[in-house]
């Protein structure tokens, strides 16, 4: 395949998905990263994309926000292991929040079944995969349900969480950097977000290398308020030692 010619197919699965990641492209094109990224340059340079850390996103579309079945199929291998290595964080006999999205969805997937957790979420599919866990004291918190997050928000959803100190929150999000801090493209996912923030006494952070740099419509916080990110191997040595150094700790896998 010619470069136009894998340019043109890259074009359109960015435009269909919502965003294209290099490692993924290079992979289904059989070519180098660094052939991705020319061509993903060539993209931008046109006008036809942005370029983002990790990949790209279609021009004219920074708040696009892709729907769960999207983002579940997204970096899957690099969620997956996200999730195994957060159950690490999990306390002893204690309490947790669980955020909307898909990576902190894997990680009630892959909830063992001998824990024995109280389990507060505001995120429907959440709730089902833990619904029929046998040491899970579950909490479901309500809300307006937005439909492309399954994720209840506004003033319900925020008054329970004023209630609430937990143990960890384990949280997502659409876009971190040092400078941006955590940002999201939904104000009222904005909103409940700085809230369960504030209702546990640790805050551990899930989201893919492909998030870094991306900065969206409504922030919900800082990266300081984070104890701890757990991401993938995507994300540079350099780039995790900034998040370091600015206070918060860094686990890649």
């Amino acid at each position: 395949m010619y470069a136009p010619e894998r340019q043109q197919e890259i074009l359109r699965l960015a435009r269909d998905g919502g965003r294209v990641d290099v490692l993924s492209l290079a992979k289904e094109f059989q070519v180098t990263a660094e052939t991705i990224r020319r061509d993903l340059e060539a993209l931008d340079r046109a006008g036809l994309v942005k370029r983002v850390h990790g990949g790209a996103i279609p021009a004219g579309r920074l708040d696009f926000e892709p729907a769960l079945a999207e983002r579940d199929s997204t970096a899957a291998d690099e969620r997956d292991r996200i999730a195994h290595a957060a159950l690490a964080e999990l306390p002893t006999g204690g309490s947790v929040i669980l955020d909307a999205g898909s990576t902190v969805a894997r990680l009630a997937a892959a909830l063992p079944l001998e824990c024995s957790l109280t389990v507060v979420t505001h995120a429907l599919p959440v709730a089902v995969r833990l619904a029929d866990h046998p040491g899970i004291d579950l909490h479901l918190v309500g809300g307006r349900v937005r439909h492309r997050t399954r994720a209840a928000v506004d003033a319900w959803a925020l008054r329970a969480y004023r209630e609430i100190h937990a143990d960890v929150v384990f949280l997502g999000t659409d876009g971190f950097s040092v400078v941006g801090g955590l940002t999201t493209p939904d104000l009222s996912e904005a909103a409940v977000r700085r809230a369960i923030v504030s209702a546990a006494r640790r805050v551990v952070l899930l989201a893919d290398s492909a998030k870094h740099g991306q900065s969206h419509f409504a922030r919900f916080g800082d990266l300081t308020d984070v104890d701890l990110l757990i991401t993938d191997s995507g994300l540079s040595p350099e780039d995790a030692g900034a998040i370091e150094a600015a206070g918060t700790a860094v686990v890649r896998v």
